[in-house]
Parts: C-alpha cells; structure tokens; sequence
C-alpha cells in the first residue's frame, strides 16, 4: 500500500509540475479531473478515518492539482465539487474503519493511480 501512495503522490507531482496539452482536449480530461478529485477526496477521508496520520496530504494534493490544472474559476469549482462528493459521500457511509472501507482505500489508490499515468502519459510533453 505504501508503494501505490508514492506512486499516486508522484504521479500527482508529474502531473502538477508539466506543462499540459490539454486546453482544449475536451470533455474525457474534463472528466478524469474531476473523477480524480473526487477519488482525492474520498481518500482524504478514509486515510483518517482509518489511522493513516497523513494529516492534509490528500487536501494538499488536491491543491497541487487545482494549482496547476484549474486556473479558470469554472473548472476550479467542478474540482472542488467532485473533492467534497467524494469526502462527504463515504463521511456520511464510514465513521470507524472497516474492511470495507480498506478495500475502498485499496481501491481508489488504484484508481486514482491510473488515472494520474493516463492524464500525464497523454496530456503533458
């Protein structure tokens, strides 16, 4: 589990740092963003709720990636939207960890991983 959170975190900090090609790649970079964000936020909750102590590392994330993907106001507040249905759909679901929600985690660091490789392999130089 500690190799997919270096890996996602890296991934994230390829994806910040790039330059992306993507101003005008359409609505599938639209969406991986925000199903990104929203995975982001479902692990800055469950991370905490399951003891990982990484304080705001999935907030930061987020930020790095708003940073560097959402300079237009329009696509900020769909990042932060899909941020917060993440963290407030499993918040409303999980109050203490349980194996399922450690299957969640496995999950969406899988997921999110995925998505980061995809969005970096095709979008930056």
């Amino acid at each position: 589990m500690i190799l997919r959170l270096a890996l996602i975190s890296g991934l994230l900090m390829m994806l910040a740092a790039a330059p992306a090609r993507a101003a005008d790649s359409g609505a599938a970079f639209e969406a991986d963003l925000e199903r990104l964000s929203e995975i982001l936020g479902a692990l800055h909750y469950l991370r905490g709720v399951c003891g990982a102590n990484e304080g705001a590392k999935w907030r930061n994330e987020m930020q790095a990636l708003m940073d560097a993907e959402a300079q237009a106001p329009e696509r900020r507040a769909k990042m932060v939207a899909s941020f917060n249905r993440g963290f407030s759909g499993f918040q409303q679901t999980y109050r203490t960890c349980t194996p399922a929600a450690d299957v969640a985690i496995r999950r969406y660091l899988d997921e999110g991983a995925k998505i980061a490789r995809e969005i970096t392999a095709r979008y930056t130089n």
